[in-house]
């Protein structure tokens, strides 16, 4: 396998405890990234119990672990628990709320408090500009801009993310999370760019032996893929062999 030198950074993100278990052996890993809808797929009820099993696991690489009110009082505590968890626990707190009600005070608050925070769910500069701001006078924290969903849109994510990059240069404790990432491509687009950090999906992780692989290999290994599916499958067409077969 073939691995570039990479500036940008790699966080593991995802709810799995063995996956991240095996995320955590990976010399490339840095960090780790967590949300609800994951926590829910991988069948989480106890959400504590979890992430303080988590924490002890893994108790040398930041990890982000989300609040999940609507209500930003309540955000407020849930911050200041999770935080209580580990020196390494980042807080996810969404940009706004589900009423469209900015979370830019709440940040403001945490920051000043000495939390570490992940912004999430960001995807247009005016919203990196604004919480950039909320976060100048706090500790270290991370702004994730949701790359793959802006690209889900129609629109190349790639300005964007340069353009966040550039804002959050006058912050140098900010770094900028390259988030909701599609594709193996991704990492190389982020780290052109200089972007600080992109999270990672197992089954991304999991096709770093293709790089710099030989596209004729590939294009072969695709078409063994095809037919040795069809043959296990069964198909048939029930055609009359030709004679001249």
């Amino acid at each position: 396998m073939l691995i570039p030198n990479l500036k940008v950074k790699l966080f593991a993100d995802g709810a799995d405890k063995k996956g991240m278990f095996e995320m955590n052996q990976h010399s490339l890993i840095s960090g780790f990234t967590t949300n609800p809808t994951l926590m829910k797929k991988a069948g989480i009820t106890n959400y504590k119990a979890f992430a303080q099993e988590i924490v002890q696991m893994i108790p040398d690489k930041p990890i982000s672990f989300e609040v999940f009110s609507d209500n930003f009082y309540e955000m407020h505590d849930q911050a200041l628990e999770i935080s209580s968890w580990g020196e390494n626990v980042y807080v996810k707190i969404p940009v706004t709320n589900t009423k469209a009600e900015s979370s830019l005070r709440l940040i403001r608050q945490l920051a000043k408090a000495g939390v570490k925070q992940n912004v999430t769910a960001l995807m247009t500069l005016g919203q990196v500009r604004d919480v950039s701001m909320a976060l100048a006078e706090g500790p270290s924290a991370y702004i994730s801009v949701f790359a793959g969903r802006i690209a889900d849109t129609g629109r190349d994510p790639i300005p964007v993310m340069a353009a966040a990059i550039e804002m959050l240069r006058p912050y140098p404790q900010l770094e900028l999370i390259w988030a909701s990432t599609r594709e193996l491509l991704n990492i190389f687009q982020a780290n052109e760019i200089g972007c600080h950090i992109i999270t990672v999906p197992n089954d991304l992780l999991n096709k770093f032996g293709n790089i710099g692989k030989d596209l004729h290999e590939f294009s072969l290994e695709t078409v063994n893929m095809f037919y040795q599916d069809a043959v296990s499958a069964g198909f048939s067409l029930d055609i009359p062999v030709s004679a001249e077969n």
